[in-house]
């Protein structure tokens, strides 16, 4: 799939609104289960860009919905939506409508783990070396607060800093550290968007009402840690060069550039680029695999 038919999409911005933006993925229209199979054959068969357009278009409000479910990670929203946009081109490129399901079964994994890998660049504590009580914590600490109706802003009290530790064998001071970071970041949620004369609507107002699925919340954190484990563990299938290049390109709070690597390993930037989509095109598949075998992608 080129990249005109990327740039082609409408895009999410703070600038633009994200109300507008929501408004906007509106007006293109679901298609029926006869016209999705034809629009994927003339791609799958011809490359046909028309019809990839016509594929990702459809399912812009799927790719936005399954990105409102990540939010309170102190992250832009408009950022979240625009990953979870290249994950849904991703599985657009890979879809085999001959499998006999739907395009929006298929998206739904590519959508997810497009934005998980965002947040794991994102996030300095959540990294190959960080332990899996702290991503335990961190991804588990909201569904963990509201077991016990904890859920105000601020410093946990006491009694409730020790419970959650025990539950999640963890410290309580980091259990402390980490109620501040989160608690830091979902301030970022009452920032003010839109453009000038559309109001003072805040960015959780834009987004989905937290009782009307909480359940569903959780489950997605639930998820997240699942994918995680799938992530070190498909890590193996990389040789050690592709396994520090991509830690080192998409890995690290700060990425190395381009340049340095292929100084340091004393090769073209190109090929460094080359080998770090190859591994990530690894480990993908591999994640792919993982996850079929757990019964994470019961239908596809």
């Amino acid at each position: 799939m080129n990249m005109s038919t990327y740039a082609n999409l409408p895009a999410p911005s703070p600038e633009q609104g994200l109300n507008r933006y929501l408004q906007e993925i509106r007006k293109f229209p679901m298609l029926e289960p006869e016209q999705e199979y034809m629009l994927a054959k003339r791609w799958a068969d011809h490359q046909d860009a028309e019809a990839a357009h016509q594929l990702v278009t459809s399912h812009l409000r799927l790719a936005a919905k399954i990105a409102m479910g990540y939010r309170g990670y102190g992250l832009p929203q408009a950022e979240v939506i625009s990953e979870a946009n290249v994950g849904l081109m991703q599985a657009v490129k890979r879809f085999d409508p001959e499998k006999g399901f739907r395009l929006a079964t298929y998206a739904m994994w590519w959508i997810r783990a497009s934005i998980q890998e965002y947040i794991l660049r994102s996030w300095s504590l959540v990294k190959l070396g960080t332990t899996s009580a702290q991503k335990k914590l961190f991804f588990n600490l909201r569904k963990a607060k509201s077991r016990i109706g904890a859920l105000e802003d601020g410093d946990l009290r006491p009694e409730n800093v020790a419970r959650i530790a025990h539950d999640l064998n963890v410290s309580e001071s980091e259990v402390v550290d980490m109620n501040r970071r989160l608690s830091g970041s979902d301030a970022s949620l009452n920032a003010t968007v839109g453009s000038e004369g559309e109001g003072t609507a805040q960015w959780q107002d834009w987004l989905e009402d937290e009782d009307a699925d909480q359940a569903g919340a959780y489950e997605a954190r639930d998820e997240m840690e699942a994918r995680l484990s799938l992530l070190t563990q498909a890590m193996d299938v990389l040789n050690d060069r592709e396994r520090d290049v991509l830690t080192q390109r998409r890995l690290v709070d700060e990425p190395v550039t381009l340049e340095d690597l292929s100084a340091q390993y004393k090769v073209s930037r190109e090929r460094i680029r080359q080998i770090e989509v190859r591994a990530f095109e690894k480990l993908q598949a591999r994640m792919t695999e993982l996850a079929r075998q757990r019964g994470m992608l019961e239908t596809v």
